[in-house]
């Protein structure tokens, strides 16, 4: 089996002295684990970074056995936040979600284009918020799709309106730009209030029942946050 495509790099584990071990998600062939021979020499590991865009030549003897990449770089794109932590960190996470929550083998171009519309959340002005609703797109593209009208109650407080869940043993205050996405004065606070509420969603609907937990890399970056 023989294939070229161009996919975003999720992650690379040495394989041995000169050689990586490498996940990818494509665009016409989904997530693709490969070796890729000399990943750690100084010519191409420069650009083997996580969240880069890259061209892969695929070559397998079959589907059953875990084939070999040659890479080029199409857009080096995570070197451009090297100096920012956060941004950084939010890359890791972002692609270490498209690692764990997706299948091998299975396209998804809806996908592969929410990957590339991350970059643009990166560069947006409110790109804290955009990445939490960047994440609740990813849960639903995979058939999770959280609506929190259907779990809040509404109440009105002087000029101010605030969303309560409707839960009867939990009861929390939940953001209102979960529910209305076109408010954009949001604090840091209320921004990482968001992202533990989705992280429990996460973790309780789609991790804890495929014996998965809570991803380390998201951890790290909402503690950048703080």
């Amino acid at each position: 089996m023989i294939w070229d495509d161009v996919g975003f790099l999720l992650s690379k584990i040495k394989y041995n002295e000169n050689s990586l071990i490498s996940v990818s998600y494509t665009k016409k062939h989904g997530k693709v684990t490969g070796i890729i021979f000399g990943g750690t020499s100084r010519k191409i590991k420069n650009y083997l970074q996580i969240g880069n865009k890259i061209h892969l030549n695929y070559q397998s003897k079959s589907e059953n056995k875990i084939g070999f990449f040659k890479v080029e770089i199409e857009q080096a794109l995570s070197p451009l936040y090297f100096d920012n932590q956060q941004k950084l960190s939010c890359i890791n996470s972002a692609m270490n979600l498209i690692k764990i929550l997706t299948a091998d083998f299975q396209k998804n171009e809806k996908i592969f284009k929410l990957i590339e519309n991350f970059y643009q959340i990166l560069q947006s002005d409110n790109w804290i918020k955009n990445y939490v609703l960047w994440e609740l797109e990813l849960f639903k593209l995979l058939g999770y799709d959280l609506v929190f009208e259907n779990l809040v109650e509404k109440k009105i407080i002087g000029n101010n309106t605030q969303y309560i869940s409707k839960s009867l043993t939990n009861k929390k205050i939940i953001p209102n730009f979960l529910i209305d996405q076109n408010n954009e004065s949001i604090d840091l606070e209320t921004l990482l209030n968001g992202l533990r509420i989705v992280g429990d969603f996460l973790d309780k609907t789609i991790l804890k029942p495929n014996n998965l937990t809570q991803p380390l890399s998201r951890l790290q970056f909402i503690n950048t946050l703080k």
